[in-house]
């Protein structure tokens, strides 16, 4: 399977965040690390922060399920063992629905190129603070409402307001590659 060149190029530096977070200690607890990947879609990411990564149970999930098939199919192919089967997982429902999955049993959630493109109620470049640069993020924002009004680049100072009515804050937010950021919220 060929990588998509934005999955290929975002896999290092996402994995090096992930690495802070994993090796440092600051997850909930000692042993194996519980992580949710909520819309997993190929299963590429998984497999590959799984592998580098064996100290954790890794459950990818998607709300489509050719993708989850795909998951599945990649994940058995590359025999990576602490990569569960996928999930069919809908975000703009509640955890009940989650195919089991607890929220408090998860040292880390982690979402990949969604919040773009998913309506913001179920909340990678980002408005900071309502600003949008370069001009190519702006064109992007643009192409993506065209498509689907529900859609377009989030500010990220209302997912720190969203975040912390929902018991999360604003750890960091670290630049990537091609004008993106991850952001990192921790329980309060």
């Amino acid at each position: 399977m060929q990588a998509p060149t934005a999955a290929e190029r975002n896999k290092g530096p996402i994995l090096a965040v992930l690495r802070e977070y994993v090796g440092s200690g600051a997850h909930a607890g000692p042993g194996v690390l519980q992580v949710l990947e909520v819309g997993a879609g190929a299963g590429l990411h998984a497999v590959h922060f799984a592998q580098a990564l064996p100290q954790t149970r890794w459950q990818p999930s998607d709300i489509d399920p050719q993708a989850l098939r795909s998951i599945t199919a990649y994940t058995e192919a590359m025999q990576v063992p602490n990569v569960l089967p996928p999930i069919l997982l809908d975000v703009s429902q509640g955890w009940e629905t989650w195919g089991g999955t607890q929220p408090a049993t998860l040292d880390l959630l982690v979402s990949i190129n969604m919040m773009h493109i998913a309506e913001l109620r179920c909340t990678e470049p980002y408005a900071v603070d309502g600003q949008i640069s370069p001009q190519s993020n702006v064109d992007f924002d643009r192409s993506l409402r065209q498509r689907n009004p529900a859609w377009g680049l989030r500010d990220t100072a209302l997912l720190r307001q969203l975040a912390e009515a929902n018991g999360l804050r604003l750890e960091r937010m670290v630049d990537m590659p091609a004008n993106n950021k991850s952001l990192i919220f921790r329980k309060q």
